[in-house]
């Protein structure tokens, strides 16, 4: 079973030509929980959406995948 990708995070510092680390130095986080977030192994807090959206200067709508007219794995 594949896994869902909840954030769009990877694709959002991306395409701000930001990093993983930069991201990692702003929120005060360790590298690895970046990149756990951005591979979608694990989610990040609504708060910290919240945070990161501020930071990158965009919606945090931006920052999550639609799941209308999409099938939910459970």
């Amino acid at each position: 079973m594949r896994k869902k990708a909840i954030n769009r995070l990877k694709a959002v510092l991306a395409e701000q030509g930001k990093t993983n680390k930069w991201l990692a130095e702003e929120l005060d986080k360790n590298e690895t929980t970046i990149s756990r977030w951005c591979t979608n192994d694990i989610q990040p807090s609504i708060d910290s959406l919240v945070t990161i959206a501020s930071l990158l200067k965009v919606d945090v709508k931006d920052l999550i995948n639609s799941t209308k007219d999409q099938n939910i794995i459970q």
